[in-house]
């Protein structure tokens, strides 16, 4: 504390003064002169460094006496009168003596005082800087904004960047002397605390400083213990800090109405500009709008206890324009404006009041669920919950509104066109994700309609932390990793394999119920490994985890995207943190894993999804595109981080043309072709539960697009049934979703028909893993030239061998149940004279004509 405060002189017989010294708190005050009759206090108390205050000595002088006039023996009674005089001069003495006595209890008091406001100054303590809170801005790939995040609409702008006219025209308005005191209006304080011990009326007028002083250290009401606690930490202010610093910390915290915090943000509601524009430039902010901001700041909005209506120009204009004139003649007198501009003076336009509500954000709708996500990704990138709520942040996401729509449209109850649309919302719930798979960028996201509830998605808790549940079991949508590892061990697809072995514990690998003579054509034994996939039958994928181990099969999944898998009992399994020698242990995974058994969670199966789909390219998927801040030292947005393509080539692509071309043929046999002839590859997958299906599945995607829909239980598990009462399969509702969703993007985004790499056919048709029976070959039958009908005897039995005799089609194209037509559609004959034929045998994949659902792919287990 610098300064002296000191009690002056007073003298009695003569004048007594208290305040003759100096008394200062940083600054100088004094209270007059003031009459104490004949006693004088000598000397001075002052506090002079912290911890120190001398109380003044007080001397009364000694009273000199005055002439009585005559003695007792002069006549006319001089001795009576004497005596009246004597008890005038003792009465004279008596309030001498008073006002003495009155004098050094004051001198005593003004000691303890000092004293005591020593101890208050050092007492209360300068607040810590304050951080202004900020909103933040998450946006949609396309600029748009998803969600505003914050209560307080504020951009933090550094106060070297602000135009001085605005700085002038606040010290204008509101403490023109700010320049020439050092925080406290000593004469303000007195006066206020006057009038609020006299009256009623609550006065708390203050410089910039004790205005900012009261804020920061969040001093409520308006006593006299507020004032001086706002007095002492002023002070302590502009010790500490620049005057400009002061000014622009203010600047950045005042309300200025419309839920507009700081100047910056009610630069951009009032004219649609910003404070940081350089005087002279375009767009700049004039003189005449800064004093519009700066009138505002006494009352931005209306006192409902005086009924004054306050200093916004839309919703009070005159007195808005009053005191706009009293801030540009105060600028004029400060020599801030000249006599021209001032002159010249005209109330600018007010723009429109903007419709501060968001109406893409995310309160209370589906896309709301993609903020746990941003979160959890913040986090990754080190950017801590406290540092976010500080706000200032704009996150661009890679969430795109068309692709988004879609998804809620394909799985929500509350579209009229969704396939869910007639499910129990209360029983039954969709998940539907889009990621580009040459990106990893998540362009659509439904996990639910509730943004807060359940994320059926991913199962990720709200905050972007952890899982809130264990996943789904993803069945024969789990094959594709399986396919992915038997081909890295060289199998092919013409590999065969025996449905009829059984378990080394001698039980039977289910198949959804279907006899021996319905798999595979009545070729159990010899079934081949494209058939089985098309199909979805089970046992050749568990040989396959048996023979080149389950431990391959999970190693493959997770190259792919899934980074979690969820025993039967307990906490996920981080794929990528253990290996084999967690994955194989009793207790964890066995080699049902090939096919489904242990749950996923749908969004990281859904990065898989896009691996395979974008042959064999990792991309990991994301929700965030960009993450800018605003800068402490320009006051402008810039980029702290942005995402970079990273590709990885986990499988080899000859191996994923060759998977590709056989999920090709999926989703023509599921009836689910897209629009316009449009290529896709897709697996179905169900998991059963209670006698019928708990979990169904459809994956897979276009060149452009990789999709995943689940469907099950909302909360607990349920028996999913069709619309029509039948029992519901990965190729029935789920397929349906998976194909609006897929038509409605490629038709929103005016996608081309890509088509994906020509198949390459690789591995070992013999390789030792296969245990199937070798298939025997068909009969061939040599004819002569062809003469014509009725000259050979086999076009006379089966003409359709003959050519011209019955069509191209010469396998029947009957259809077996599966939805795959029996006939290969291949003219074997060929033209003209005759040839060898092949007869076919049965086992073509004419993906056109199958038409019906498969209920192939549902497979044996709980969970």
């Amino acid at each position: 504390m610098s300064g002296a405060a000191s009690v002056g002189s007073a003298s009695v017989g003569g004048r007594a003064s208290v305040g003759s010294g100096r008394a200062s708190v940083g600054g100088r005050a004094s209270v007059g002169a003031a009459p104490v009759g004949s006693a004088r206090v000598g000397a001075s108390a002052s506090v002079g460094a912290p911890g120190r205050a001398s109380v003044a000595r007080a001397a009364v002088r000694p009273v000199s006496p005055s002439p009585l006039g005559a003695g007792p023996d002069e006549p006319h009674g001089r001795r009576g009168e004497a005596q009246k005089i004597l008890t005038k001069v003792a009465k004279k003495r008596r309030r001498t003596n008073i006002l003495t006595a009155a004098a050094a209890v004051l001198v005593i008091l003004l000691g303890v005082g000092v004293v005591g406001g020593t101890w208050f100054f050092d007492d209360v303590e300068l607040p810590a800087d304050r951080q202004e809170v900020q909103n933040n801005v998450i946006l949609f790939a396309n600029g748009k904004t998803l969600a505003q995040l914050g209560d307080q609409n504020r951009t933090i702008v550094p106060e070297g960047k602000i135009n001085p006219i605005v700085k002038h025209a606040v010290v204008a308005a509101e403490d023109k002397n700010f320049y020439r005191h050092n925080g406290i209006d000593m004469k303000g304080i007195v006066r206020a605390a006057w009038n609020n011990f006299v009256s009623d009326d609550l006065q708390g007028a203050s410089t910039i400083t004790q205005q900012y002083a009261r804020y920061a250290a969040d001093l409520k009401g308006i006593d006299v213990n507020r004032k001086l606690r706002e007095a002492v930490i002023a002070r302590k202010l502009e010790d500490r800090y620049e005057k400009e610093d002061i000014l622009g910390r203010y600047l950045n915290y005042i309300y200025l109405g419309d839920g507009s915090y700081g100047i910056e943000a009610a630069a951009q509601n009032y004219f649609k500009k910003s404070v940081l524009t350089a005087p002279g430039s375009k767009n700049a902010i004039t003189p005449y709008e800064a004093a519009v901001l700066a009138s505002i700041i006494k009352q931005p909005e209306a006192d409902p206890n005086t009924g004054h209506k306050g200093y916004n120009p839309r919703e009070n204009f005159q007195a808005a324009k009053d005191r706009w004139d009293y801030t540009l003649n105060n600028m004029l007198e400060e020599g801030w404006i000249t006599p021209e501009v001032s002159a010249a003076r005209k109330y600018p336009k007010i723009q429109p009041l903007k419709d501060t509500r968001c109406k893409t954000c995310a309160d209370d709708k589906p896309v709301g669920m993609i903020m746990r996500h941003v979160k959890a990704e913040l986090r990754a990138l080190r950017i801590s919950e406290t540092e976010f709520k500080r706000g200032g942040y704009t996150v661009t996401t890679t969430i795109d509104p068309e692709v988004q729509k879609a998804a809620e449209e394909a799985g929500s109850h509350d579209s009229e066109s969704s396939p869910m649309n007639k499910q129990n919302k209360k029983k039954v719930q969709a998940a539907v994700i889009g990621i580009d798979p040459k990106t990893g960028r998540v362009l659509g996201y439904y996990g639910g309609d509730n943004p807060t509830g359940t994320d059926y998605g991913s199962y990720v808790n709200g905050d972007g932390t952890g899982f809130s549940g264990r996943g789904q079991s993803p069945g024969s949508s789990a094959k594709i990793y399986t396919l992915a590892a038997a081909l890295r061990e060289n199998i092919s697809f013409k590999t065969t394999w025996d449905g009829t072995k059984k378990r080394a514990n001698g039980t039977e690998i289910s198949n959804a119920g279907r006899t021996p003579g319905d798999i595979c054509r009545g070729r159990i034994e010899s079934c081949d490994l494209e058939t089985s996939t098309i199909n979805s039958y089970n046992f050749p994928f568990y040989w396959i985890a048996d023979e080149i181990g389950r431990d391959k099969v999970i190693e493959a999944a997770r190259d792919a995207g899934l980074e979690h898998l969820w025993p039967d009992e307990g906490d996920p399994v981080d794929l990528t943190k253990t290996d084999a020698s967690t994955w194989k242990q009793k207790g964890y995974f066995d080699n049902e894993v090939a096919f489904g058994q242990y749950h996923v969670s749908p969004l990281e199966h859904a990065q898989g999804v896009a691996t395979i789909v974008n042959q064999g390219v990792r991309n990991d998927a994301h929700f965030i595109e960009k993450v800018q801040a605003v800068s402490q030292k320009t006051g402008k947005k810039e980029t702290v981080w942005q995402a970079k393509a990273k590709p990885k080539k986990v499988f080899e692509p000859d191996h994923m043309s060759n998977l590709s071309a056989v999920m090709a043929k999926i989703p023509g046999q599921s009836g689910n072709n897209l629009d316009g002839g449009r290529q896709s590859m897709a697996k179905s997958g169900t998991w059963e539960f209670d006698g019928g299906s708990g979990d169904c599945w459809y994956v897979g995607g276009i060149p452009q697009l990789a999709a995943t829909v689940w469907v099950g239980g909302a909360g607990n598990k349920v028996k999913l049934k069709e619309p029509n009462g039948g029992e519901m399969f990965g190729s029935g509702t789920p397929a349906k979703i998976w194909e609006k969703f897929i038509n409605a993007v490629a038709e929103a985004k005016d996608m081309d028909q890509e088509r994906f790499p020509p198949r390459v056919e690789t591995g070992d048709p013999n390789h030792e893993a296969a245990n199937g029976k070798k298939p025997v070959a068909p009969p061939e039958i040599n004819l002569p030239p062809n003469p014509g009908q009725g000259q050979n005897p086999i076009c006379t039995t089966l003409p359709a061998l003959c050519p011209g005799n019955g069509g191209q089609n010469n396998g029947g194209g009957q259809n077996d149940g599966d939805g795959q037509n029996d006939g290969d559609g291949q003219d074997n004959g060929g033209p003209g004279n005759g040839g060898t034929i092949t007869f076919p045998d049965g086992e073509g994949n004419d993906t056109g004509t199958g038409g019906g659902q498969v209920d192939a792919d549902r497979v044996d287990g709980g969970g």
